[in-house]
């Protein structure tokens, strides 16, 4: 059988976007992702390319015209190629679609069907399979927040992370030794969130709850004001050590008190929560609402315009 190919190049930011717009059209698990090669010696953006293949048939080129309107905004923007085609016997193999994604100093995110040998033996390796969520372990928001959560977690700590997307943080923190509630708004995320706990085998120590921290619950879902179903309210006060927030700039925003009501008061120990989510053009704005809310900035991460921030109860 023939099959027609479709390939794009995208960046870090794009490329949950890509997957989740394609998702539309195909089954998710049949999107192919290798790391870019560059073609020539001159300087790119791209880190990944993106496979997928369509029955060659009478129908092939209104598929490709379908997919092509659906990234269209994402090429525009600069943030993919445009799409090529060609016309192949074969898919892909398998083994080409898994990729080995260092972050930080101690983890590395692999497919669910990278082969165990492809492992490093010193790295605390994180399974993730490709889902709707937001949060697939590729974007830069992710990544800084990994940075941060690698030397801030101790074992046996209290950890929320809220807003939990794919799971891959709540997963991280597990392998850390903390002990995690994974918070989200969104039935999709909450799906992926089990899904990739039970992939990573911390079922112990993760719980997973849709539903939001204090007047998060009247927020709406995270792309827009509406909620399909209620969100349950999760009442918190003085119970973790630590909250991740991988979320929009207007989420930290109002949530400012209930972040700092939720966190443990020690004086010895400080709670400590990361911001993440947004980028430099929102980071004054967040740490103003938390700067009033009691906190203060005590370190940070950036990548590309994209960064993370640490931030300390004052007591």
């Amino acid at each position: 059988m023939s099959w027609m190919e479709l390939s794009l190049d995208t960046t870090h930011e794009a490329v949950d976007w890509v997957c989740t717009l394609l998702a539309e059209t195909i089954d998710i698990n049949d999107i192919y992702i290798t790391q870019y090669v560059e073609s020539d010696a001159a300087n790119s953006d791209w880190t990944f390319t993106m496979r997928l293949y369509l029955p060659y048939d009478v129908s092939a080129r209104t598929g490709v015209e379908k997919i092509a309107n659906l990234l269209s905004p994402l090429h525009r923007t600069g943030m993919t190629t445009a799409i090529q085609t060609n016309i192949v016997e074969n898919k892909i193999t398998d083994a080409s679609k898994a990729l080995v994604h260092p972050i930080g100093e101690r983890f590395i995110i692999v497919n669910s069907d990278t082969p165990a040998q492809s492992e490093i033996a010193d790295k605390i390796t994180l399974k993730l399979q490709k889902t709707l969520a937001f949060g697939s372990g590729l974007h830069p928001a992710t990544i800084v927040s990994l940075r941060l959560l690698e030397r801030y977690i101790t074992p046996e700590m209290q950890v929320l992370d809220f807003g939990s997307g794919s799971g891959i943080l709540s997963v991280a923190i597990a392998k850390l030794g903390a002990n995690v509630l994974a918070l989200d708004n969104d039935s999709v995320a909450v799906q992926a969130t089990q899904e990739t706990v039970t992939l990573n085998n911390v079922e112990q120590q993760v719980q997973v709850i849709q539903g939001s921290l204090g007047c998060g619950s009247e927020l709406g879902h995270w792309m827009s004001v509406n909620t399909v179903n209620d969100v349950s309210k999760v009442e918190a006060k003085d119970t973790f050590d630590l909250i991740v927030a991988n979320i929009f700039a207007r989420v930290h925003i109002a949530l400012a008190d209930d972040f700092r009501e939720a966190l443990r008061q020690n004086q010895a120990q400080p709670g400590l929560l990361i911001t993440a989510g947004f980028t430099t053009d929102h980071e004054e704005s967040v740490t103003t609402a938390l700067t009033e809310a009691g906190f203060e900035v005590i370190d940070c991460e950036r990548l590309n315009e994209w960064v993370a921030l640490t931030h300390q109860c004052n007591s």
